[in-house]
């Protein structure tokens, strides 16, 4: 699921980046067109809902997996603000200990429950940019159609930011890499996690 939702995460984002181009929210901010998926409007919109369709179906799954069997209340939960504290510190300090993968720290649970509240804002906002007479009413509540967009637009951007974060704490602590790349950790027993 991990690697799907990031594929179809770059598809959804490199698209969205034309799409916004097409129709500006901040004037004067664009972005270069050879990061985007397609050449122009229409392509970047199929290119959009084609992910889009992939994103929602892995996420769902996703999110019901992690809510049926305990595992985000057991991976994400509790979260103590001391212990962000401490370790953003450790952090800055570049003491990044991380001897058992199957732990995640604080921050790291701070970040995935971010990460998840921005995916389920993005397909809310997403459903009323894309059908805002149809879901006029969820529209209005993010502040009408352009409302929708700028929630839509920072969403991206928290993703985005999640992405360079988990990129670069990935390449700190190198062992994550392979766990990542072979679905988990080998536990003492020999299960993976």
């Amino acid at each position: 699921m991990h690697w799907t939702n990031a594929a179809a995460m770059l598809a959804m984002i490199s698209s969205g980046l034309g799409i916004y181009n097409d129709s500006v929210i901040f004037k004067g901010l664009h972005f270069p067109g050879f990061i985007a998926i397609g050449g122009w409007a229409a392509e970047h919109l199929l290119w959009h809902f084609a992910a889009m369709w992939l994103l929602v179906a892995n996420g769902s799954f996703y999110l019901i997996y992690g809510l049926v069997s305990g595992r985000f209340r057991e991976r994400l939960l509790p979260i103590r603000v001391r212990e962000v504290i401490a370790t953003v510190r450790d952090t800055l300090r570049f003491k990044i200990a991380h001897e058992d993968l199957t732990i995640y720290n604080a921050v790291q649970k701070l970040l995935y429950i971010v990460v998840i509240l921005a995916g389920i804002a993005q397909v809310v906002s997403g459903l009323a940019i894309w059908k805002p007479i149809q879901f006029s009413g969820l529209a209005g509540l993010l502040g009408g159609f352009q409302g929708a967009r700028l929630v839509h637009f920072t969403g991206m951007a928290v993703i985005v930011g999640f992405v360079i974060v988990h990129v670069a704490l990935a390449l700190l602590v190198p062992r994550t890499l392979l766990a990542m790349v072979t679905g988990g950790p080998v536990l003492r027993d020999g299960a993976r996690r």
